[in-house]
């Protein structure tokens, strides 16, 4: 199957703010895109009846419509409508080890009666073996709309231990195809030594900043000469993790996270993912890495 980016649809606002973002990726980085929809009540397709005696009326309709939105504002964009009789679950699984990446629409901590969240999403988040992006739609007077298009650069969450390769490379990637900035960020919670009875201790911050520092230019430093026209950038905050990073994620076009894939997979996700999900306002992709 020649590489694509898959987004899911379900008809709401916020599947159809996904989608305009898959499709402005996909034309960066010249992949074709598919828009599915999974519905297991989906019949075989009928020959010729009218709209009201077609069951599966609906579900084209979601499709039809984004695919000529989608065509229009991207010509030469490949497009294709994939109709899986399938829950939701099972083929945003199956369609994310067959893509490039998955995305999906969200709404962060609003409850919405979407696939996309709630009993589906996180699911798809913990479980795909590819990377999945979560793209949440801006709020008006006028009910939810696309959220404008950020022009800032990525920024990616960064352990400093432990295998990082598949996070990286989608990172810096994605950074190339849209020409910006790439900043890693690494987040760390200071120890009980760093607190004195005046306060902190300023020298055993100062030692634990160089010493991240220095692992932090080791991990980065095959990626920079991998990418040399990324132009890289990072910082290292003293404080929880989860904070640093949606902190750091303020302004950018999107948001990088990793997620661990041991077998048997994890049904939950680490809190720094967790807090990207809920609260960054950016796009969030969660890359698994081994």
């Amino acid at each position: 199957m020649e590489p694509v980016v898959t987004v899911g649809l379900d008809g709401s606002p916020e599947s159809l703010a996904a989608a305009r973002w898959a499709a402005d990726e996909a034309e960066r980085r010249k992949l074709t895109l598919r828009l599915l929809h999974a519905w297991p009540l989906l019949v075989p397709e009928p020959t010729r009846v009218p709209a009201e005696m077609d069951q599966n009326y609906w579900a084209r309709r979601i499709v039809h419509k984004a695919r000529a939105e989608l065509q229009a504002r991207h010509p030469g964009l490949p497009i294709v409508g994939n109709l899986v009789a399938d829950d939701a679950l099972h083929a945003l699984l199956r369609a994310a080890s067959e893509s490039e990446m998955i995305v999906l629409g969200s709404r962060g901590l609003v409850p919405v009666e979407s696939y996309f969240l709630g009993d589906i999403s996180m699911p798809v988040v913990v479980r795909a073996d590819g990377p999945v992006v979560l793209v949440r739609a801006g709020t008006s007077g006028q009910g939810p709309q696309p959220a404008p298009a950020v022009e800032g650069g990525v920024v990616v969450a960064l352990k400093l231990h432990g295998p990082c390769d598949d996070l990286l490379e989608f990172a810096f990637g994605t950074a190339a195809a849209r020409s910006v900035p790439l900043r890693a960020v690494h987040g760390q919670s200071l120890p009980l030594v760093a607190y004195a009875p005046w306060g902190v201790d300023h020298d055993v911050t100062e030692e634990i900043t160089q010493d991240a520092q220095k692992h932090l230019n080791q991990i980065l430093r095959p990626w920079r000469d991998k990418f040399p026209l990324v132009e890289v950038s990072d910082s290292i905050a003293l404080e929880s993790p989860a904070k640093a990073v949606v902190r750091a994620a303020h302004g950018a076009a999107l948001l990088v996270v990793g997620r661990r894939k041991p077998r048997p997979a994890p049904s939950h996700l680490g809190p720094v993912a967790q807090a990207a999900i809920h609260h960054a306002r950016c796009p969030v992709a969660v890359v698994p890495h081994a």
